[in-house]
């Protein structure tokens, strides 16, 4: 939309043609022909109310707008970068980051849980040493339930706590463990299999790879620009300003 010193505004063809793609998105259909008037009305009233606004001054000042039109001109620069890294480009970034795919441990185990508030301690060593004599024992049901398979460790830190993770971590595999505390009271824990952490090969990880790459360009298009026209502005602040 442009206008000029007498103030015409002129809606070009691709404006219009934006707005019936964005109302079919919308709605699912192609507006009517009172639907398109009533928002190109709409579009008009913005742009009258936008200049006018800014007639009176009133983008001065306000962080809000500030912070819109910065974010515009970023995205202008980020959609510079083509979207179709070469292979050697994708293996060059994933070589330099490669700790960043680690595939973490996940374990699948089974454990019984015991109430902090119903002593929770003497109750799940008394379990343990009834599991070992084959004789029965009364657990306490847990919200996320009994058993896992190939839970992260990640998942078991945030749901046990980290006190929990970090003795699940050392625990042997294929035997009861001895009760260990958690964020909500004691467990006795039996892993079944562990699956070790490890770095994985890029044509596993290969989608993540060119997602990570391509905002890892934008990112840097927005910071190039920002430096390249930085020494454009000079910059003053109060030195006897208070904090």
């Amino acid at each position: 939309m442009n206008a000029d010193k007498d103030k015409s505004i002129f809606i070009s063809d691709q404006e219009i043609l934006s707005l019936i793609s964005a109302w079919k998105s919308q709605v699912g259909r192609d507006p009517s022909n009172d639907e398109l008037a009533r928002i190109i009305n709409n579009l008009v009233d913005e742009e009258i109310l936008y200049r006018e606004a800014l007639l009176l001054g009133l983008d001065q000042e306000d962080t809000i707008i500030k912070r819109r039109l910065a974010q515009k001109i970023s995205f202008l620069k980020e959609e510079s970068i083509l979207e179709i890294p070469s292979a050697k480009e994708l293996n060059k970034y994933y070589e330099n980051n490669k700790d960043k795919y680690f595939i973490e441990s996940s374990f699948t185990f089974t454990h019984y849980y015991f109430s902090e508030n119903n002593n929770s301690l003497e109750r799940s060593q008394q379990a343990l040493k009834a599991l070992q004599e084959n004789s029965t024992f009364k657990s306490d049901p847990f919200y996320l339930g009994k058993a896992f398979a190939n839970e992260p460790y990640r998942n078991i830190e945030s749901n046990f706590g980290i006190e929990f993770a970090t003795n699940f971590i050392n625990l042997a595999p294929q035997k009861w463990s001895k009760p260990i505390r958690s964020t909500y009271g004691h467990h006795i824990v039996y892993i079944n299999s562990i699956n070790p952490g490890y770095i994985p090969e890029i044509e596993e990880v290969l989608r993540q790879v060119e997602v990570d790459f391509l905002q890892m360009k934008r990112e840097q298009a927005v910071k190039g620009f920002l430096n390249n026209i930085r020494s454009e502005y000079t910059i003053f602040i109060n030195p006897d300003l208070k904090f």
